[in-house]
């Protein structure tokens, strides 16, 4: 391929990835042969502010005589310009005898970036409702289980027989046994089976 049909290839090639990607999809093609590697072409030239002909680079500097000689291709990486926009930035190198030409994909991600903390904002949650309701429940029977004991004036050890199913009494008058669970808990604070909870139940019928 010779230097004139590289340039139109790469011409054709910037042109396309523009439309295909949009106005926030800059695209150049740069003469590396060149002191300061001027712009041969672009598209979507507004993302990074530059021409045809401008030797800035894409964070906005000017090139120097002394700009360094690059060749190897560097493929999606970041560059935050000076004017804080986020872009996403390749440049794959095309060499020939009389030749070097680098192609720039500049992808303008800003908007995007600032549209995801939106949305992520959007779909953040604290917890499952299921949990929270049972979280809710959790700590309601605690409070009334507790406050029954309190009622029944002996420390949940100490208690007899009796005084057992004085407490269940009580925590069904709280409806205590309506809360899901709550059988088990019971047993838990209690420490007696749920076998033995339900027959309490049923004795103070």
């Amino acid at each position: 391929m010779n230097k004139t049909d590289a340039l139109e290839f790469l011409n054709r090639i910037t042109k396309g990835i523009s439309h295909m990607f949009g106005s926030t999809c800059e695209t150049l093609i740069q003469d590396m042969n060149v002191p300061k590697h001027p712009i041969l072409s672009i598209y979507n030239g507004h993302v990074t502010n530059r021409k045809i002909g401008s030797t800035k680079d894409v964070y906005g500097n000017n090139a120097s005589d002394k700009t360094v000689y690059l060749e190897n291709d560097f493929i999606n990486r970041l560059v935050i310009t000076k004017a804080g926009k986020e872009i996403k930035s390749s440049t794959f190198h095309l060499k020939g005898d009389d030749y070097h030409y680098a192609l720039g994909i500049n992808f303008d991600f800003t908007y995007i970036h600032e549209f995801s903390k939106i949305q992520n904002g959007l779909i953040q949650v604290e917890s499952d409702l299921q949990n929270a309701i049972t979280e809710v429940g959790k700590n309601k029977l605690s409070y009334i289980f507790d406050r029954c004991v309190d009622a029944i004036g002996k420390p949940i050890d100490n208690m007899n027989r009796a005084d057992r199913i004085r407490l269940i009494s009580l925590l069904k008058q709280e409806k205590v046994f309506s809360f899901q669970k709550s059988v088990l808990y019971v047993s838990e604070r209690l420490q007696l089976s749920r076998y033995t909870i339900y027959k309490y139940i049923k004795e103070t019928d």
